[in-house]
């Protein structure tokens, strides 16, 4: 029954002034993808953290929790893959974004800018009668002409550039409300800021009998390390154990959720950490994973409150909630990048400020990021599993009816064919000059069925590389012209590199890596 019928119907009763709301939209699904940045694959609890997210795992405890799920290694090649479907170079997006564009009439694999060849998943969804909204960091287009209002999106608020305060807008950065530059109010932190939002941009659905796609793009827990001191307090002393006892912790707690099995090796700690015995200032060490853990923490909860949303106006069965990270856990150390961030003299005050509050600028560096990587090996940017794996929750109760794990393989640029499949709409490659989505629908995964393996998969960041086909995945370091070979089947965590025992697979799957790379546009 048309709801424009149902509106002349009951003003004919004299009944039109009871605020009557149509039924909530049963047909195309709402949908919300959400984000994390610099997240390692064990720091929420449903993938054996001790971090306390329980938000995030009662979607996992009632959806599909993937376990073999890449992203692409870095935060802007990642979200470029994902509002198109395609490959980062492929969207223009091999390394980083550029502040200013030299040349939009030639367009390149390494332009810094999303690419106009490509069309964003909220540009496709408009077509089929979407709302579109964004909160949160962009990192795809740093002038107007690429901003999310120009790509698909009816309304954003956000962080178009890369990192900065969590409590202020640091020079050279740029938070928006549409296309407006935005005013920080008091007590303003990003995180909170971009939970409100997306919960006001549910809110202002409701009066429409339109679907929408929310895009939930969080900030945390990427440096620098910010939080408000109540959350941080909560972890306080909780990390004085060290990384060494408790990266073994967590590894148990995965194997007990059945993630991985026993006889993956948890590889040894990186030779450039030392012991956390002979680990001096062990209480800034703490105070610093106190820290992160409250980012996380804070996140949580704003899922959470989107959640609640959902609930209290009846469309959390009806609304597909994707939840993952743009890339590994971050080893870097700022030094001379946090000087040039703040400028002199923000930055000698940062030197004297504890982690957390507003001032500081600071990292948990490579030692609290093999923790957040565990058990794999390397960090954000790097193309093994510990640059590229991610958790990767979807909650959807009008199509998965019983929660389960997955083992089956996925990748970023399956999530836009995913959505496009569930909206019932087309890709607008059909119809205009358009890259077609290289991504499959993960809907029969979700459906419980076992979906045809992509051929094969492939990484090319900063000349990080690798390709994985079926159960081997070929690996190469940024310099090194040596690959190396892994069975993913039988050693998932990269401890033995079976290059030299296998040379006819390297051979094979080199060959398909130089036929990819010749593809997308990877420099030579």
């Amino acid at each position: 029954m048309k709801y424009t019928f149902i509106g002349t119907f009951l003003a004919a009763l004299g009944l039109a002034g009871l605020n009557f709301r149509p039924p909530v939209k049963a047909s195309k699904p709402n949908i919300i993808v959400i984000m994390a940045d610099d997240m390692g694959f064990s720091d929420i609890g449903c993938y054996g953290s001790e971090i306390p997210t329980p938000h995030l795992d009662n979607l996992a405890k009632n959806g599909v929790k993937f376990t073999q799920f890449y992203n692409a290694a870095r935060c802007c090649p990642s979200r470029a893959a994902l509002l198109t479907g395609v490959y980062p170079h492929q969207a223009g997006m091999g390394e980083m974004v550029v502040t200013k564009v030299k040349d939009r009439a030639q367009e390149n694999p390494y332009q810094g800018w999303l690419s106009r060849q490509t069309a964003t998943v909220a540009e496709v969804l408009k077509t089929a009668g979407y709302q579109t909204f964004m909160s949160g960091k962009w990192h795809v287009g740093e002038e107007r002409a690429d901003w999310p209002l120009q790509r698909g999106f009816d309304r954003y608020f956000g962080l178009i550039s890369g990192a900065s305060s969590y409590y202020e807008v640091l020079p050279g950065r740029l938070v928006l409300e549409d296309n407006e530059p935005y005013t920080l109010p008091k007590d303003f932190y990003m995180t909170d800021a971009i939970s409100d939002k997306a919960v006001e941009y549910i809110s202002s659905n409701e009066k429409t009998n339109q679907p929408f796609f929310l895009y939930v793009a969080y900030t945390a827990p990427h440096w620098p390390l910010h939080a408000p001191d109540e959350e941080i307090q909560k972890f306080r002393g909780k990390y004085k154990k060290g990384w060494d006892e408790l990266r073994k912790e967590r590894y148990l707690r995965q194997q007990k959720m059945g993630l991985f099995d026993k006889k993956y090796v948890l590889p040894e700690r990186d030779p450039e950490i030392a012991s956390w015995t002979n680990t001096p200032n062990q209480d800034e060490w703490d105070l610093k994973m106190a820290t992160y853990a409250a980012m996380v923490s804070r996140m949580d909860a704003g899922i959470g409150r989107i959640v609640e949303k959902l609930r209290a106006n009846g469309q959390l069965d009806n609304t597909m909630i994707v939840f993952l990270s743009d890339n590994g856990a971050c080893s870097e150390v700022l030094d001379a990048r946090a000087k040039k961030d703040l400028g002199d003299d923000a930055y000698a005050v940062a030197l004297k400020t504890p982690a957390g509050q507003k001032g500081s600028y600071t990292t948990y560096s490579k030692e609290w990021a093999a923790v957040g990587n565990t058990p794999f090996r390397m960090y954000k940017q790097f193309t093994h599993e510990g640059g590229i794996a991610t958790p990767m929750i979807v909650h959807y109760p009008k199509l998965i009816k019983k929660s389960f794990q997955t083992p089956q393989v996925g990748h970023i640029i399956d999530l836009m064919p995913t959505i496009l499949d569930l909206a019932e709409v087309e890709h607008l490659s059909g119809k205009q000059n358009l890259k077609p989505v290289e991504g499959k629908s993960l809907v029969p995964i979700l459906q419980g069925k076992t979906r045809k393996d992509h051929n094969y998969l492939a990484w090319e960041h900063f000349d990080n590389r690798a390709i994985r086909q079926g159960k081997w995945k070929l690996v190469g370091l940024k310099g090194k012209s040596q690959w190396e070979l892994y069975d993913m089947e039988n050693d998932r965590t990269e401890t033995k590199d079976l290059a030299q025992a296998y040379p006819e697979i390297v051979a094979q799957l080199t060959e398909k890596y130089n036929q990819w790379a010749e593809k997308v546009g990877v420099r030579k």
